[in-house]
């Protein structure tokens, strides 16, 4: 059984299992194996284009990345008029548009450490 087993690559080191051991096991292999949406993340362990997200994803974080650029430019020329007419509307303006760009900047940081395996 030993070398049955060290055929299969299944070599283990210490004691055997037991058979209620070796049943729950099988058991738990099931069950995983049922779950297709994770039964084909493991067959495709790679990098890039995932074959479980959604064919709109793509276009959904490129869109949240111009829409940031969008806020980015509008929040520079908000500053440059509030700074060259000291109008409080102008400077509350800028302060609200600043804060959206700072929440999606970070939340674009946040999706582009997932995509890229980054973090604890």
């Amino acid at each position: 059984m030993q070398k049955a087993r060290q055929e299969r690559g299944f070599a283990m080191d210490g004691p055997e299992l037991s058979r209620q051991e070796l049943m729950i096991l099988k058991d738990m292999e099931q069950d995983l194996c049922a779950d297709r949406l994770l039964d084909r993340r493991l067959r495709t362990l790679r990098r890039g284009v995932r074959p479980w997200t959604s064919p709109g994803s793509w276009s959904r974080r490129h869109r949240a990345g111009l829409y940031t650029g969008v806020l980015g430019v509008a929040c520079a020329i908000l500053l440059v008029y509030a700074v060259a007419t000291s109008s409080p509307p102008l400077i509350w303006a800028f302060a609200a548009v600043w804060v959206f760009t700072l929440i999606r900047l970070i939340r674009l940081a946040i999706g582009w450490c997932r995509t890229h395996d980054i973090g604890p």
